[in-house]
């Protein structure tokens, strides 16, 4: 006699978390188009710190990688039949 045991099953499937790791990757993008424009001498200021890269396009690519992280957590599995 079988006992009815329960399939264990992921919470997400590979669509999932393929969608979660482009997620992860625009966030690192964004965070390392960050980096830089600070000066080694505190006495000089490096306009660098305001171009369009830090201000603009870094934190577009850190809000569009969290959409796409909850995007693919809330994302309903597909039904297999």
């Amino acid at each position: 006699m079988k006992k009815n045991t329960p399939t264990k099953k992921f919470l997400f499937e590979k669509r999932n978390y393929r969608f979660l790791f482009i997620a992860l990757m625009l966030i690192a993008i964004g965070f390392i188009l960050m980096t830089g424009g600070g000066s080694e001498d505190p006495n000089y200021f490096n306009e660098e710190i305001f171009n369009f890269r830090r201000i603009r396009l870094a934190p577009t690519m850190v809000l569009i990688g969290f959409g796409v992280a909850m995007y693919s957590i809330l994302t309903k599995p597909t039904s297999k039949k």
